[in-house]
């Protein structure tokens, strides 16, 4: 059974699609961490750095399951002949996790898509020529200022993913925070995309955020001030890592993160 938290009548699971090195040095992709701060983060996280001193990923996407429905976040990296293939390791797993975890993907009634970068929407859309939905009966949610920005995110998405949910109709767009169902909720987190967007889950005085890209590396909890190369706007991704950070509704804030070596961390 994949690892899962229990907030309330919410079960939030991790479930699993790849494990690689990242594309480029770490340091690049943090320029201005210090070496004591990478030291930190290593404490932290031990398993981002693997044997050759590469910065190593976990992909995943959460399932949200309670007697309303399921919920997935993100779709992973996908098949073999997925967006993500140039750099990531495909084909990723997330059939066999979700089986694992006892769901199928006809189950699944919502897809929200953190963003468009290909680690995050792999599993969205399959079939090559043939393309479908992979979650047949779902309602794929994306912010309207992502899709607006398509063409700087990555325009082969366009075709490869808008367009086939448009034709059987399951996109739905969003503007900005918006309340799903009982205790679930998008919260938009613009900067490492224009709309990036982040799942909160919330019981009594427990939040789980689903971080998306808002945080990649150990190093960002530890110092979230510090700025990401990847990210399109550094200062509104500073600013949005801050604000879900310290999320004042939360007596206990559970963070679920899909790049990290463990998927929950309690703060």
């Amino acid at each position: 059974m994949p690892p899962s938290l229990q907030v309330g009548p919410y079960t939030v699971t991790a479930l699993d699609d790849g494990a690689g090195p990242f594309f480029s040095p770490r340091s690049e992709a943090f320029p201005d961490a210090t070496t004591e701060q990478w030291a930190a983060a290593d404490r932290l996280d031990p398993g981002a750095l693997d044997a050759e001193g590469r910065w190593q990923l976990r992909f995943r996407a959460f399932a949200i399951r309670s007697d309303r429905g399921v919920t997935l976040v993100d779709a992973g990296i996908g098949p073999a002949d997925s967006p993500a293939a140039s750099w990531a390791p495909v084909p990723g797993v997330l059939p066999d996790s979700l089986a694992a975890a006892g769901i199928e993907p006809s189950e699944v009634d919502t897809v929200v898509l953190t963003h468009l970068h290909t680690d995050h929407i792999g599993w969205a859309v399959v079939g090559g020529e043939e393309m479908r939905p992979f979650f047949p009966n779902a309602a794929y949610l994306l912010q309207q200022a992502e899709v607006d920005a398509i063409e700087d995110i990555n325009p082969h998405l366009r075709s490869a993913v808008i367009e086939p949910l448009r034709k059987t109709d399951q996109l739905r767009l969003l503007d900005g925070d918006t309340s799903l169902r009982g205790g679930e909720s998008v919260c938009a987190t613009p900067g490492h995309t224009p709309g990036h967007q982040s799942v909160l889950v919330a019981s009594g005085r427990e939040l789980v955020a689903v971080t998306g890209d808002v945080l990649v590396h150990a190093i960002q909890l530890l110092h979230p001030e510090l700025a990401y190369a990847h990210e399109m706007d550094p200062e509104r991704a500073r600013a949005s890592r801050a604000e879900l950070f310290r999320n004042r509704a939360a007596g206990t804030l559970h963070l679920a993160t899909p790049h990290l070596t463990e998927p929950f961390v309690t703060r």
